[in-house]
């Protein structure tokens, strides 16, 4: 039987996870970011936060959609929630890339190509690129409550 503080720590290292698959369609850009912002919203991120998040997902998308597979395909997104944070992945099936080769955009470079993943990392406080040539690519995105 567990303690008192052994169920608080329990629950405190609770997660749940929403995961959707969307099709590959910009007009359902919306549904990923009214879902991030309903995430958000109920775990008290306050408002700027909450526009951050929805920016950093379009924009993950976006990517998703452009890089990944075109024809009658989906990309995922998946949210996890925890205590203080939102874990936000955002996965293709196109043919990947090399991430040791995505630019950097430089500040007076305001190139299409770079300026999204730059816009998420100034936005979001961590980000993951992992990518296989052939599999696809997932951007993992943290957002920390307050932070």
């Amino acid at each position: 039987m567990q303690n008192v503080s052994e169920q608080n720590l329990a629950k405190k290292e609770e997660s749940h996870q929403i995961k959707l698959s969307i099709p590959n369609k910009p007009e359902y850009l919306s549904v990923v970011r009214l879902t991030a912002s309903g995430i958000a919203n109920r775990m008290d991120f306050n408002i700027e936060e909450i526009e951050d998040i929805k920016l950093a997902v379009a924009e993950a998308c976006t990517n998703a959609m452009t890089h990944g597979e075109k024809e009658n395909s989906n990309y995922n997104v998946e949210f996890t929630v925890e205590e203080k944070r939102l874990i936000i992945e955002v996965n293709d099936k196109g043919k990947g890339c090399r991430v040791e080769n995505i630019k950097k955009p430089q500040p007076r470079e305001l190139e299409e190509g770079g300026l999204g993943i730059f816009i998420i990392k100034s936005l979001m406080d961590k980000v993951e690129i992992s990518s296989k040539l052939g599999k696809g690519t997932t951007i993992k995105m943290i957002k920390n409550i307050g932070g």
